[in-house]
């Protein structure tokens, strides 16, 4: 289902983020910037194992699915919704460059700090920005370049 609502984690979701802790300690980060929705700043907070100063940014939060919201997975097709050179508007959904644009945005913004590792508390959506950010967009399908709930992974801006 197509959902962008500010949710908190389920029980398996904290379970997740625990779990995820154990990683997380291991890891030297300066800060931990989450995007606003509640489920990724209750994330944060769990995973956060150096408590450190954790910075809302609203350019993390999912991609907008509009009036999608609430309808099943099945009402689109999935890889055109997530490949970068459609030409396919699904409703009020945000665009998939304009997306990818805020997220780069705030990539771009993160260079020009101060800090040495950061810690992002994002979602899958972003993740996949991530991906065209750092791995390119080749081929422009991005339904599967992005992270699963807790899975972790290092880019160097």
């Amino acid at each position: 289902m197509y959902s962008n609502e500010n949710e908190d984690l389920n029980d398996r979701g904290i379970m997740q983020a625990k779990r995820l802790k154990n990683t997380i300690e291991n890891l030297d980060y300066d800060i931990v910037i989450s995007s606003p929705l509640i489920r990724t700043r209750h994330t944060a907070q769990i995973i956060n194992a150096k408590n450190k100063t954790i910075l809302i940014d609203n350019r993390l939060e999912e991609r907008n699915p509009g009036d999608l919201n609430g309808k099943p997975i099945s009402f689109t097709n999935r890889e055109e919704y997530w490949n970068h050179y459609t030409k396919i508007q699904y409703g009020t959904s945000e665009n998939i460059q304009k997306f990818f644009g805020r997220v780069y945005d705030f990539l771009d913004e993160l260079k020009t700090k101060n800090y040495e590792q950061v810690l992002i508390v994002a979602h899958s959506g972003v993740s996949k920005a991530f991906s065209g950010y750092f791995e390119g967009i080749k081929d422009g399908k991005f339904l599967n370049r992005g992270l699963k709930n807790c899975e972790i992974k290092e880019y160097e801006l």
